[in-house]
């Protein structure tokens, strides 16, 4: 194993424009890389070679050419044929929902093992050391596992800014034929502009699962406008048609940044976690005194949502 010392960063963009999570892989890609003596390579799809210079964390840039348009079985079969003739010791990819269409079949067509849900990663002699989060985040899972492998990475587990260096690697051209599969890419849907744009807002008033009913959101409702503040809430309560997805936070969702941002009955999952741990001040009130929310909360409250929002409401008033 001691030729495989590489590690390919898969990068991921949308619009022409390289995501976050990208970024978060190269930084730990080149920190591996010098652990295991070896390069960090970045491999990009479509014309996003033309970016190259924002990908200055990479020893070095694999283009494969083909179509900037996201399609899970040609990027699938482009990376497994990068795989075959680079043999990297460590894959990285987004645990995204476009990195996880990748990494499956990739470990199953190379015979490689995938790990999932990174979220820590370090080098230790020949072995790498892999965290990975289960149980939406109540559980942490140590794999130790020589190379080569595949591992899947947690948006927001990484900093960013360590692979946001400008620079100019060398761009290797490395153009994979690939015939027409059974997937087409046909267009991308966006969600229409809301009436509230949660993204810019300085305080939120955020509820989850814990509010019980429809019905109930009439008094987060009432504690917002007390605030000056914007409703928002984790996913179960759009999927269930309670809220519009505007006012969604997390991975599937919006990323927010308010100065306050009060938890009401989210119990914490990572990818709910994911959209807003960079608020400046977060306020969580949850009766699971184990919920996964407290973890990232500047303060928590162990108790009922209804009886602390009727307290605020009266104090305000």
């Amino acid at each position: 194993s001691l030729s495989m010392k590489n590690i390919l960063v898969v990068t991921e963009h949308l619009k022409g424009e390289f995501q976050e999570i990208t970024f978060e892989m190269l930084g730990k890609g080149r920190e591996l890389a010098a652990d295991l003596g070896g390069q960090c390579i970045a491999l990009v799809f479509g014309n996003m070679k033309s970016k190259a210079d924002l990908l200055g964390a990479a020893d070095r840039v694999v283009s494969i050419g083909g179509n900037d348009d996201y399609n899970p079985e040609t990027c699938t079969a482009a990376v497994k044929a990068v795989v075959r003739a680079k043999t990297p010791a460590v894959v990285l990819v987004g645990n995204t929902s476009m990195g996880m269409d990748i990494a499956a079949p990739l470990g199953t067509a190379l015979a490689i093992p995938v790990v999932a849900y990174c979220n820590d990663l370090k080098a230790q002699g020949d072995s790498l050391i892999i965290t990975s989060q289960q149980y939406g985040g109540k559980i942490n899972v140590e794999t130790v596992t020589p190379p080569p492998v595949v591992i899947s990475i947690l948006p927001g587990s990484f900093n960013p800014e360590k692979g946001q260096i400008p620079g100019s690697p060398e761009v290797e051209d490395f153009p994979v034929e690939i015939g027409a599969g059974k997937v087409r890419f046909k267009k991308l849907i966006e969600p229409e502009a809301a009436e509230v744009d949660i993204t810019q807002s300085e305080i939120l008033v955020a509820i989850g699962r814990g509010i019980g009913n429809r019905d109930n959101i009439e008094i987060a409702r009432e504690l917002a406008r007390a605030l000056g503040a914007d409703i928002a809430c984790s996913r179960p309560l759009v999927d269930a048609g309670w809220l519009p997805k505007a006012h969604q936070v997390g991975k599937s969702g919006m990323k927010v940044k308010p100065r306050v941002y009060l938890a009401l009955g989210i119990s914490g999952a990572p990818e709910h976690v994911e959209g807003m741990k960079n608020a400046a001040t977060i306020i969580a009130v949850n009766t699971d005194k184990n919920a996964p929310i407290f973890d990232v909360a500047h303060y928590g409250m162990v108790d009922d949502l209804f009886a602390v929002c009727e307290e605020l409401i009266n104090e305000l008033k």
